[in-house]
């Protein structure tokens, strides 16, 4: 059995030892690749032979899968997997898991990171006292006693409302599924538009798919309030962020906090949300923590040790 990590993992080789040892018990061949690419040939290259193939976000489509003849899992090492293609996998009889759970806590405390440095003014703050300024023009705004508006209530929806709930906030939600857990710590769940008209500041928590994408268009930010900023963990095609800059720019927001775009950064100076006012941008960094990255390495080992011992975990496909 072959196993290609055809993507670094963002830990140390000696960790990748450390979360890799549970495998010996499988007699696995192991081949790791400490550059990514995406090239569709390199791709293929590296990939063609393995039995099972790690990865993180790295696109894994269509040409690439045909070309794994030998390929019978993938281990994602990320949440979402908008960017395997399921339908080939499917398909081929591929299995493929993920990694759910690992960036719980790394994302849910940008969102307040991003949150506070928005309402706080916090890099603009930085730069005046880099050029002997002051507090003239600074004042910020507290979290205490906001409307806080969370979109999607799984596991880091659910992990963010409780730190709001820690801030003092009220809570608001919109799930497909509404939580026990939720409501038992003062969550009122509300329709979409309705959070939107209401929250000070509104987190979105949703995986990407059709009926997500675009979700947050022009009419939907029209909704917002003058005074309400917007925080974007989750994926950037979930928001127009055309839009969104252009309220930004003409005063009909507040703020926004974004970690995700259309595309992995590094993004265009072109990009509308660049040069979007009292805008936070952040590189898809929500999830990168030591102690997130260890975690996920984990999770990915561990979904393989149960795969080959036919009790397969964190299974989406």
């Amino acid at each position: 059995m072959k196993i290609v990590v055809i993507e670094p993992l963002g830990i140390s080789q000696e960790k990748v030892e450390v979360v890799s040892k549970r495998l010996d018990q499988h007699g696995c061949d192991f081949v790791y690749y400490d550059t990514r690419t995406e090239d569709t040939e390199e791709l293929i290259s590296r990939a063609k032979d393995a039995d099972i193939v790690i990865l993180t976000n790295l696109p894994f489509r269509k040409e690439v899968i045909e070309n794994c003849p030998n390929l019978k899992m993938i281990s994602v090492a990320f949440t979402g997997v908008d960017h395997i293609d399921l339908d080939i996998c499917k398909e081929r009889g591929i299995d493929v898991c993920n990694s759910a759970g690992y960036s719980t806590n790394a994302v849910a405390e940008l969102v307040f990171g991003l949150a506070i440095a928005v309402l706080r003014k916090v890099v603009a703050c930085d730069k005046v006292t880099r050029n002997e300024g002051t507090r003239a023009g600074l004042l910020g705004s507290e979290l205490y006693g906001k409307k806080f508006g969370i979109v999607g209530t799984g596991e880091i929806g659910l992990k963010v409302v409780g730190i709001a709930k820690a801030f003092g906030c009220e809570l608001l939600a919109y799930s497909r599924t509404e939580k026990d857990e939720a409501k038992e710590l003062g969550v009122e769940y509300v329709e979409l538009d309705t959070l939107l008209k209401e929250s000070d500041i509104v987190s979105l928590h949703l995986p990407l798919n059709g009926s997500t994408e675009n979700l947050i268009d022009k009419d939907k930010i029209s909704l917002l309030k003058p005074s309400t900023i917007l925080i974007n963990t989750a994926r950037g095609p979930i928001v127009d962020n055309t839009a969104l800059a252009e309220a930004l720019n003409q005063g009909k927001l507040a703020g926004a906090g974004i970690d995700v775009f259309e595309i992995e950064p590094p993004i265009a100076t072109t990009h509308p949300l660049v040069e979007a006012k009292n805008t936070v941008l952040a590189p898809h960094v929500a999830f990168a923590t030591e102690e997130a990255l260890y975690t996920r390495a984990e999770i990915v080992f561990g979904n393989i040790d149960q795969w080959l011992k036919g009790e397969p975990q964190n299974l989406i496909s």
